[in-house]
């Protein structure tokens, strides 16, 4: 389906510059702009492409004003970033949806299945298990005993959702997450072998959660682990057993949170951080990239660093540990000079 101009302008008030009649029929980013293609400016520093681009539509914000030639039909828009979601968001609403139930999907006579449902080839649905209206369930998805998967809620092939678990509504779990595993629980024995101890919680997400590609997060032990609503995780993370994380949280990838830990809401935490078992991080927290956190963290503070210090404290830190070398040389120089002034001193 083609756009022209004049409709997007139109649909995001905005103010054609150019052809109004150019039309689009996919989106390309500013350097690879092609033929046919719209995209949109930004960031300033990628103003460059704007001139060299071949899209045949850019969006600008109001206040841009071209210093040479452009190829292009720009459209003027108040928010570019915002305009640039909302034709998104459209674009894939336009995409065919999947419908339908596959005959070599395996559903148990005792699971109930909403309406308008898809559910892909080798899919697997357990006895006890509620699937909502309108959810997607890809190929080889497993929905395990007694789980509870809301409304609108997609799983992308090969997610695996344990027994009892929880999932709400408008989720978005990617290939491979695992849902429910065990906790790495293991109690010692005294010939150095160990009982597994049974983990007989579950695990519960709430509304408009979205988890990313092969992303674990165990049950508990005890009651749940509990991953409330609007977080966003991204791959290859690992939640532990009867961790807490609070509402619109988003994490990195490779992110790994240890067992009994809570995380508050509208955290941020970047890639690769290590959160050690029962440790509280508060609301409005901000983790920088690699840090590790072995103590509590209060409301609104920036940790970097492992062990992670207080930000200002560890950018203080870094500008010291860059110039150890040169400081090592000049203590050396300094302890040599005032032994040979010791010596003559003697003398």
């Amino acid at each position: 389906m083609e756009f022209t101009a004049e409709m997007i302008a139109g649909l995001l008030g905005g103010t054609v510059v150019g052809d109004k009649n150019a039309a689009v029929h996919t989106v390309s980013s500013i350097e690879g702009g092609k033929q046919g293609s719209l995209t949109y400016l930004t960031n300033p520093k990628y103003e460059q492409f704007v001139y060299s681009s071949n899209a045949s539509i850019i969006l600008v914000s109001n206040d841009f004003e071209p210093k040479s030639e452009v190829k292009a039909t720009l459209i003027k828009i108040p928010d570019v970033g915002a305009a640039v979601l909302q034709l998104l968001e459209m674009y894939n609403a336009m995409k065919p949806q999947k419908k339908g139930i596959s005959k070599m999907a395996s559903i148990s006579e005792k699971a109930t299945i909403g309406e308008n449902c898809y559910i892909g080839d080798f899919a697997v649905i357990e006895a006890g298990a509620v699937v909502g209206d309108g959810a997607k369930i890809y190929p080889q998805v497993y929905v395990g005993d007694g789980v509870k998967v809301g409304a609108g809620t997609t799983l992308y092939p090969g997610v695996k959702i344990y027994e009892g678990c929880r999932v709400g509504a408008n989720c978005i779990i990617h290939a491979g997450a695992v849902i429910g595993a065990d906790g790495f629980g293991f109690l010692p024995k005294p010939d150095g072998t160990f009982d597994k101890i049974p983990q007989l919680g579950n695990v519960i997400i709430e509304d408009n959660v979205e988890i990313g590609a092969n992303t674990c997060i165990d049950r508990a032990k005890t009651d749940s682990t509990i991953i409330r609503k609007g977080v966003k995780l991204d791959n290859l993370i690992q939640i532990g057993h009867n961790v807490e994380v609070g509402e619109n949280t988003v994490s990195s990838a490779q992110t790994g949170i240890a067992g009994t830990s809570k995380v508050g809401r509208n955290c941020f935490l970047a890639g690769q951080v290590g959160i050690a078992d029962h440790v509280t991080v508060g609301n409005y927290v901000k983790i920088g990239s690699q840090s590790g956190l072995d103590k509590d963290v209060p409301d609104g503070e920036i940790r970097f660093g492992s062990p992670a210090l207080a930000g200002i404290n560890y950018h203080r830190s870094f500008a010291v540990f860059k110039t150890l070398p040169e400081l090592q040389r000049r203590v050396t120089a300094l302890e040599k000079a005032a032994k040979e002034n010791t010596a003559k001193n003697n003398e």
